[in-house]
């Protein structure tokens, strides 16, 4: 496994918009950093609360028909991804204000992976001063 430096701190990534595209990449960007034993969170809010929707919500999003496109090139599919992520301890936070503006609870979400529903200020307080924050 590849060597992280110590000085790299928690990777956050707000994932903010519903495209499919955008939530796998970012997705894909977390399963990279956990693979290379960087701590990460992802902070899901409004459209993209929808790819955590139960049972499979991301197939709602816009451009999932690219799922089975990615897999005949052998790249990770959204499950594999989203499970590997899990796997690796990635942090799945959902912001509260993000899930009212689409219209959804807590008992929307996939109940197959950790998800902390939340804040702001409690991402904020988990986010580290030498990590990197990024917006997707």
């Amino acid at each position: 496994m590849a060597e992280t430096p110590a000085n790299q701190g928690r990777l956050s990534i707000v994932v903010h918009a519903g495209a499919f595209d955008r939530v796998h990449y970012a997705l894909m960007m977390a399963a990279a950093a956990a693979a290379v034993d960087r701590p990460v969170t992802l902070f899901f809010t409004m459209g993209a609360t929808q790819a955590l929707r139960r049972p499979d919500g991301w197939v709602n999003l816009a451009g999932a028909e690219w799922d089975d496109h990615l897999k005949e090139r052998n790249i990770a599919d959204f499950e594999t991804l989203l499970q590997s992520c899990a796997a690796m301890d990635v942090g799945f936070m959902v912001c509260e204000a993000g899930l009212k503006a689409e219209d959804m609870t807590a008992d929307d979400l996939r109940d197959d992976i950790t998800i902390e529903v939340s804040g702001l200020v409690t991402f904020f307080g988990q986010t580290e001063a030498e990590g990197q924050t990024l917006f997707v």
